[in-house]
């Protein structure tokens, strides 16, 4: 069978796919790649990859490039599953022998009622790493023999065994070379990353135990699984060679350095390369380690801060005090490297002093760049099921109609409206203060490319709060 790999249309700005760790339009326009798609694509001759929300492409445009294939695949989350399913429903309607496959953390949780949900629509699910479920339905293994999946069968639902993770990374397809076959690069941008970039993972898995986070408790699990260095540098050095307009490289994985070895082995091996790269980084990285990255081409760091509060800290099981993540901080801007700072407002905890806190936290570390995100108990996270347990969750929708965040946690004496309104301030007080703003216009006077950047970027913010004031809880 000929698959494609659809990111499926969703709503405007929309950064959702299989590769995107908040499904949400964002407050400045942001696209990661569905980094996840690419693999199987790789592997299956005749594939496609389509990412509609960067391609523009809207449901008839999808509905007509899935005519020249045998099975669709759509990765989808929690706040789209139902957009999805009603994708597949079409897809289905126009030619009812496609194959309709979805995967992602929501449909690996709750297959069976993801199945049940569909009425139809969607054939299989797959549950975890697909890369190789996949392949083997393209190649026609009978459905009860491919591991990892579920679907209906008389109305009785049949699950396969687990699929064991995958451990030889080094054997599946470079992402980057997708990107360059099937996708606009110059289409993904990520605010604060130099334009184009590419993103690459060099590892599966997370060993951290945040009870917030989607991917380890429900996707890729908590073994951190590394692809060997030398392989990491042959695809940097093939996007060097082959995309030359790409001046950064993302290693998008959950935490790069966490494998410490192994983030040196790789920044040894890509130095003399000489290029520009960012990462995904705990903040309790230690100096050396931040230093022999950055004499590779580190120039930027993407970290969880999350709260400015200890307690709330030990409550989500982050594993890093406020103490080593002012130290890292420190390191990091003795080194020049710059830090987008990410937060989350209404995290187990939280107060109306809390979030103070955490807003005077931020602004003491003088990040360069924060996001601000709304606390999401995902199914599958040990967030949900605490929040289910003690009724904090109040509604079941994550999105509004124009796909954009809302507060689905209410607290004994901090509303979900106290927490949505929070973010707002959260911005303001850090994005408005006299010494940002001059640093801000300095960068501008000094160099056009940032002046029309910054300018953009800021008309888009303010749009993005104007419809934001809008959202009902």
């Amino acid at each position: 069978m000929k698959p494609l790999f659809l990111n499926p249309p969703t709503f405007e700005d929309f950064d959702g796919g299989a590769g995107a760790r908040y499904q949400a339009s964002r407050e400045v326009t942001s696209f990661w790649f569905p980094t996840w798609l690419t693999y199987p694509a790789g592997m299956i001759p005749g594939s496609r990859v389509v990412d509609a929300p960067v391609q523009r492409l809207d449901l008839d445009a999808c509905l007509e490039i899935a005519k020249g294939f045998d099975l669709v695949l759509m990765y989808t989350s929690t706040p789209t599953l139902a957009i999805d399913v009603e994708t597949a429903r079409r897809i289905k309607a126009q030619k009812p022998d496609t194959v309709t496959v979805l995967t992602g953390p929501h449909v690996s949780i709750l297959p069976e009622e993801s199945l049940r949900f569909a009425q139809g629509a969607v054939d299989i699910v797959c549950r975890g790493e697909f890369d190789y479920s996949v392949k083997e339905l393209c190649e026609g293994t009978p459905w009860e023999k491919v591991d990892g999946i579920s679907f209906l069968r008389d109305d009785a639902v049949v699950h396969t065994k687990d699929r064991p993770p995958i451990t030889d990374l080094d054997s599946l397809p470079f992402s980057s070379q997708i990107y360059k076959r099937d996708l606009p690069v110059e289409e993904y941008i990520i605010p604060h990353i130099k334009h184009p970039y590419v993103s690459i993972y060099t590892s599966r898995g997370c060993p951290a135990r945040c009870v917030f986070c989607l991917w380890p408790q429900t996707f890729s699990g908590h073994k951190m699984r590394t692809r060997s260095p030398q392989n990491v540098y042959e695809e940097v050095r093939w996007i060097k060679e082959n995309l030359p307009q790409v001046k950064e490289i993302s290693f998008d994985d959950d935490t790069f350095s966490a494998d410490k070895n192994h983030a040196i082995a790789v920044s040894r091996l890509i130095k003399p390369l000489g290029v520009s790269w960012v990462i995904n980084a705990r903040a309790n990285c230690d100096f050396e380690t931040l230093k022999e990255m950055r004499d590779a081409g580190l120039h930027h760091v993407i970290v969880g801060y999350e709260s400015g509060d200890e307690q709330i800290l030990k409550n989500i099981k982050k594993g890093v005090t406020k103490a080593q993540a002012i130290e890292f901080t420190r390191n990091c801007k003795k080194l020049g490297i710059t830090i987008h700072g990410a937060f989350i407002m209404g995290l187990p905890g939280e107060t109306p002093e809390t979030i103070q806190k955490t807003i005077a936290y931020a602004i003491s570390l003088n990040l360069s760049s924060i996001q601000v995100s709304l606390a999401s108990p995902y199914p599958g996270t040990e967030f949900y099921a605490l929040a289910k347990k003690e009724g904090w969750i109040s509604s079941d929708s994550f999105l509004d109609a124009t796909g954009h965040q809302k507060c689905v946690i209410n607290y004994p004496g901090l509303s979900n409206q106290q927490i949505f309104d929070a973010v707002e301030m959260f911005y303001k007080k850090f994005y408005f203060r006299p010494r940002y703003i001059l640093r801000s216009i300095w960068s501008m006077v000094v160099d056009a490319e940032v002046r029309k950047k910054l300018l953009k970027e800021g008309a888009q913010y303010f749009e993005y709060m104007r419809k934001r004031k809008q959202i009902k809880m």
